[in-house]
């Protein structure tokens, strides 16, 4: 049985610049309505690997800058 290789998921920069060029097909408004479905499709599976890249991020960020669970930077105040 051959081995298929699987499809790589685009990074946060591909997803971006893909999403934006769906979001540019589709503004045109000259698409057979079952492209739009699909178009619209992948621009929501593409937004949720991004929200979810965000969130990992972010998440990576909070560890980064925590220390024994206590932040390590004080929160900006503005004392003008």
């Amino acid at each position: 049985m051959p081995r298929t290789m699987a499809k790589k998921a685009p990074n946060f920069e591909e997803s971006l610049a893909e999403l934006e060029q769906l979001v540019d097909r589709m503004e045109q408004g000259d698409l057979p309505l079952e492209e739009a479905l699909k178009l619209f499709e992948r621009g929501v599976q593409l937004t949720r690997t991004s929200q979810a890249a965000l969130r990992e991020a972010e998440q990576k960020v909070r560890v980064l800058l925590e220390k024994n669970g206590e932040p390590l930077l004080k929160p900006f105040t503005d004392e003008s």
